[in-house]
């Protein structure tokens, strides 16, 4: 009896080991091990240099070191369905990394006017759909379509020169929002386009609403942060598209907190609002700012209640 369950097992061994070691599944791993390097490979300075931005400039773009992650983690949470059926390789997918890599090597090599690092992250983008079509097939795509849109858009810095077109007007908003609710405090102030004047009895100190007050980034970290939520905690698409569309005015709301608490602490002393100080607070804010996120997410979930988790 006991050599016959030790059989068993050992005979049950020898099919799992099989079954991982089939040829079919060598070749997916050994292509997909080659193709992942050879995407390091010919994209490796477009991806050192989105590093380089991430470490540059924490507070502003660290964040997209950690969007990878959480697309890796949507995958996961879908990994029983994924996993249901076999994958089926495709040659679909050489199509768009041949049009992924045309693109991105035109815009190093090709006119000035393409060497943007935005325009290359397009063509990375679509070498990457690609290449995860092309190891795993169409019916995987069902469940990781949404992971590489947002790991392609949110993983990427935004260019100076895209800020630029809506930083001057977010930096208005910004200084507009503040001043208006300074005076409702009961601090006296006045604006003159993008700098707001805090008086402190009959000493006038200027608040200069500058590029990082415009809360342009603080808006791409916000809509990334809301996208990975609505998708995890709710299930309609109408409410998820509410919830995303929601980070647009509370990451301008709390902007404009921001620069209010900056105004305040002028008051005392204008290096408040200038350097570490700067930084730190808005950080601070972004407590809260969450905090009212989420709440939104749960008044969905109790208005219009579908079984969400």
């Amino acid at each position: 009896m006991g050599n016959t369950s030790q059989s068993n097992r050992t005979d049950s061994a020898k099919a799992l080991e099989s079954d991982l070691l089939s040829p079919s599944d060598r070749t997916l791993w050994i292509a997909s091990l080659t193709l992942a390097l050879v995407f390091v490979v010919v994209f490796f300075d477009f991806l050192r240099q989105q590093v380089a931005f991430a470490f540059g400039l924490p507070s502003d773009w660290g964040h997209t070191l950690v969007i990878p992650l959480i697309g890796v983690w949507f995958v996961w949470r879908d990994r029983n369905a994924l996993l249901a059926e076999p994958f089926r390789p495709t040659l679909w997918g050489l199509i768009p990394i041949a049009l992924g890599t045309g693109w991105y090597m035109l815009c190093v090599f090709g006119p000035a006017a393409l060497f943007h690092h935005n325009l290359q992250g397009v063509g990375v983008g679509a070498a990457l759909f690609g290449v995860t079509l092309g190891i795993f097939g169409w019916r995987a795509m069902r469940w990781m379509l949404f992971p590489l849109v947002y790991v392609i858009v949110f993983s990427q810095t935004v260019s100076e020169k895209l800020l630029n077109i809506a930083t001057f007007t977010l930096q208005d908003w910004a200084a507009a929002g503040a001043h208006v609710f300074l005076n409702v405090m009961g601090v006296e102030s006045d604006r003159e386009g993008n700098i707001l004047w805090v008086y402190d009895g009959m000493e006038r100190k200027a608040l200069n609403i500058a590029e990082a007050c415009s809360g342009m980034r603080m808006l791409v970290a916000f809509l990334a942060l809301g996208t990975a939520i609505a998708y995890t905690g709710l299930r309609s698409n109408w409410k998820r598209a509410v919830l995303i569309a929601a980070g647009v005015p509370v990451a301008l709301g709390v902007n404009v907190l921001r620069v209010v608490t900056l105004g305040l602490g002028s008051l005392y002393d204008v290096s408040f609002a200038q350097g570490e100080f700067h930084t730190f607070i808005g950080l601070v804010w972004l407590v809260p700012a969450f905090a009212l996120y989420m709440l939104l997410m749960w008044i969905l979930q109790r208005a219009f209640p579908e079984g969400e988790s």
